[in-house]
């Protein structure tokens, strides 16, 4: 990475909008030492927070409070860095803004001091994507993953992997120039081994990183079935609150209903939806529209139907809404008001409509059985139960992995042949090894780079 002490200075407000007890203006540059005079009078001594008048141009006070210098490189982005903690008011923040701006910095740029941070080595693209990530996490979990990518675990895990390919691509090109040589040198060399050891290695990456990026993402769960069969008691009962009308009334529902809930660490957005039903209601008709327009962005779909009907075969209504849904969703049937039909809560897997589905029984009213149904949604999610040991991962990053994991399926099917076309092997290798760079940042476009430190908040 090239170094940008010399860069000109930034500066932003660094905490939220809106009034608060305390209010941080940041600034980064090359040389602060003329702001800094302007702003405090004297530079403060490195990493200890001195109480100092923040002064307007003609000496006025703006303010009363903290300055925290942090020399370059010894700082969050390298460069040298000055932090002016005052009161959280905005209207006092943004003068003390305006005055760092009149001294030379500029308006900062959304995520643009980690992108110097980035740029000056103090993180790799993982981990400067995984601050916002711990900024924007959602559940404890989420904010657990985040850090250990923050802190370099999903990157030491990617760095490994490249540094076997690396060898690996040591040895298979050494024998390039020696073709007698090639097929004894990479089979004392138990090449074909190593290559399937990584693989096994990256597997386990793509495992972590699938269920971080689950943490990230979160699931969209939509419920559909017919009216009255108790989508919005069931809302309510996973949401632990009264967040849909509930009346013996038919078609109460009219709009899509959404909830973030959180079951293990996962975020769910549970989706209630319009009965589904022939009507000649011109709101009804919008609201089933808009239904079959939620299952469509659905990552799952639980289809309720009455625990009072037969339980060997689905009612006619209920194989057609079930029809409908896309076979790449996952669905479950969920048998509403077992109370009433007198049957115990339970899951299995029957097959329905030509197809093994799950099936839970529970009563959205009294709650029985729910705990059934958030262990088949978790079971659908695939988590395999391992949230803990996740790190936040990104699309890019499942994407580079499984990029990484095709390359080297096909090197190591060309590496099992007994005349093993070692040109074509050490292209796979390579193409594996530049695939889990971009993680990284190493080989990075920088109109990506544009896209990922764009997202993320002014001041950080």
């Amino acid at each position: 990475m090239t170094s940008s002490f010399h860069a000109p200075a930034i500066a932003a407000i660094a905490t939220p909008p809106g009034r608060g007890g305390v209010g941080v203006v940041r600034v980064s540059g090359g040389n602060l030492a003329r702001l800094i005079e302007g702003i405090v009078g004297a530079t403060p001594r490195p990493r200890a927070a001195t109480l100092v008048d923040f002064r307007a141009h003609f000496g006025a006070p703006l303010d009363r409070g903290l300055a925290l210098y942090f020399p370059a490189p010894h700082s969050y982005t390298g460069e040298a860095v000055l932090e002016l903690h005052g009161h959280g008011g905005p209207a006092v923040l943004r003068l003390v803004l305006a005055r760092c701006i009149e001294l030379g910095a500029r308006l900062a740029e959304p995520g643009e001091f980690t992108k110097r941070a980035f740029l000056n080595g103090k993180l790799d693209l993982a981990q400067a994507e995984s601050v916002a990530d711990l900024i924007d996490a959602s559940t404890a979990t989420a904010a657990r993953a985040a850090m250990k990518s923050l802190t370099g675990e999903f990157s030491r895990d990617v760095q490994s992997i490249i540094q076997q390919l690396i060898e690996l691509r040591m040895y298979t090109e050494a024998t390039l120039d020696f073709p007698e040589e090639d097929i004894e040198f990479v089979r004392a060399h138990d090449v074909a081994g190593r290559v399937a050891a990584v693989q096994v290695q990256l597997q386990r990456v793509l495992a972590r990183a699938q269920t971080g990026a689950l943490l990230r993402e979160g699931l969209t769960v939509v419920l559909v079935g017919r009216p009255n069969v108790g989508k919005s008691s069931l809302l309510n009962t996973l949401a632990r609150e009264e967040a849909a009308i509930v009346t013996p009334i038919a078609g109460t529902t009219r709009d899509a209903v959404e909830r973030r809930v959180e079951i293990a660490g996962i975020p769910l957005t549970i989706v209630d939806t319009a009965g589904l039903r022939d009507t000649a209601d011109p709101v009804e008709e919008i609201g089933i529209a808009r239904t079959w327009s939620a299952v469509e962005r659905a990552d799952l779909v639980l289809l309720l139907v009455d625990a009072r009907d037969p339980p060997d075969a689905l009612p006619a209504e209920d194989e057609a809404l079930l029809a409908r849904v896309p076979n790449a969703i996952p669905r479950i049937i969920v048998h509403n008001k077992a109370d009433l039909a007198g049957v115990a809560p339970i899951a299995e897997a029957r097959e329905t409509a030509g197809t093994m589905l799950r099936h839970v029984w529970l009563s959205a009213k009294s709650g029985a059985g729910i705990e059934l149904l958030e262990g088949e949604v978790l079971a659908a999610a695939d988590t395999g139960g391992a949230t803990e040991d996740a790190y936040l991962a990104r699309e890019r990053h499942l994407v580079a992995l499984r990029s990484a994991a095709w390359s080297l399926t096909a090197a190591s099917a060309q590496i099992a042949l007994s005349a093993p076309p070692l040109e074509l092997f050490a292209e796979e290798l390579r193409e594996a090894q530049v695939a889990l760079a971009a993680i990284t940042g190493e080989f990075t476009a920088d109109d990506l780079l544009g896209v990922i430190f764009s997202r993320f908040c002014i001041g950080k």
